[in-house]
């Protein structure tokens, strides 16, 4: 496909210089094509975003897979342990990332997370227990396109093939890895959980993976809204996580038509939603009113449970290898229900899942449980 490669890097190099944002994409015809997880560049990070104990951190570009099936671009960020890596390299902490924002200026490897004085200490005890933290922004976050918000399938290939573009860059990560997710990361690192092993043949080594605060079942919550529902104002980030995930449902299947599911207003604030950070997101969402965003029920869609369980369902078979799902009771972010349906199903399945509990928010169940994940990580990489 050097065409089609020569002609999408030109237009990523003409949306980068309109956008200012500062990276490099050379002629990825130069690497390895347009394969998943080819190499595209790598530059040291940004002053400012390496993590505490890294000895080396890089922000790559790389080639991934989009919505429509197609080759699509991602970034991230690889950051290694200080001192000498073991035989064989350092294993991989493939990080997840929780919202940030659906602006190619709110990806985590130009601007940092969303969170930093949560998440920075988490990934920073990855690093001190000797793996390398290799740390994905996702399709279209940092790089030209829409970013499909809760895509299961373009979550779990730009996680998988940034351990590719990763080992590419720095030959001292290992190809064994695990996912570990909090958010709308926890749901992608469950999402890639189900995916690991058909996407990294035949080259990556996948032992398992760790979500908290897994943002199970939505499609169950979105198919009631409607005009006059719900009637009054929720939660501005429960609000703002709405307008994300019709944006991305939008930029990724345009055949549904979105738009017209929406009031004036709707459109308007789904608009925003693609140019906004989590925080201005959630300030633009206060006292909105749901049921006053949409102009028919999302239930109308044809088909409409099949085509958003397709988008961001969660499967509850189908692992081949261990899983740690952690959840809060009192998260309002991502409550309880989901998650812990979705981990009874998979025990009723006979999947290999692990289920911890935590009496913490959202952001207090992350960072308590870390304390049952890393025991948990350890042993997935015993032995060979």
């Amino acid at each position: 496909m050097p065409g089609f490669s020569r002609a999408l890097c030109a237009a990523v190099a003409a949306v980068v210089a309109a956008s200012g944002i500062a990276f490099a994409v050379p002629d990825a015809t130069a690497k390895s094509g347009t394969q998943p997880g080819s190499l595209v560049s790598a530059a040291p990070l940004a002053d400012g975003l390496r993590l505490p104990g890294a000895d080396d951190a890089e922000r790559v570009t790389y080639w991934s897979v989009g919505s429509d099936g197609a080759p699509a671009l991602a970034s991230g960020a690889y950051f290694l342990p200080e001192g000498a890596p073991p035989p064989g390299g350092w294993p991989v902490i493939a990080w997840a990332h929780g919202t940030s924002g659906l602006a190619d200026h709110c990806a985590p490897s130009l601007v940092g997370p969303a969170l930093p004085e949560r998440d920075n200490p988490y990934l920073t005890a990855w690093l001190a227990h000797g793996y390398a933290v290799v740390a994905s922004d996702y399709v279209g976050l940092g790089t030209p396109g829409p970013h499909p918000y809760l895509d299961v399938e373009v979550e779990a290939h730009s996680i998988v093939d940034m351990v590719r573009a990763s080992r590419a860059a720095a030959p001292a990560i290992s190809n064994r890895w695990a996912v570990v997710g909090q958010s709308q990361g926890g749901g992608a690192a469950i999402a890639t959980a189900r995916y690991a092993t058909e996407f990294g043949r035949p080259d990556l080594d996948y032992r398992g993976a760790v979500g908290t605060g897994v943002p199970a079942y939505l499609e169950n919550v979105l198919l009631p809204l409607g005009p006059g529902v719900p009637p009054a104002a929720l939660p501005a980030g429960l609000t703002s996580y709405v307008f994300y995930i019709l944006a991305g449902l939008r930029g990724a299947h345009p055949e549904l038509d979105i738009d017209s599911y929406l009031t004036p207003l709707g459109r308007t604030l789904v608009d925003d939603a693609e140019n906004q950070c989590t925080d201005q997101a959630h300030r633009t969402a206060e006292g909105v009113v749901l049921g006053d965003v949409f102009s028919r029920p999302l239930g109308a869609i044809p088909h409409a449970h099949d085509v958003l369980a397709d988008y961001m369902g969660l499967a509850e078979n189908g692992y081949d290898r261990p899983l740690f799902i952690g959840q809060g009771l009192t998260d309002i972010d991502v409550p309880a229900p989901g998650a812990l349906g979705l981990a009874a199903a998979m025990t009723a399945n006979g999947q290999p899942v692990t289920l911890r509990v935590y009496n913490a928010d959202h952001s207090a169940t992350f960072t308590a449980s870390q304390q049952d994940a890393i025991p948990f990580v350890d042993g997935l990489f015993q032995g060979v």
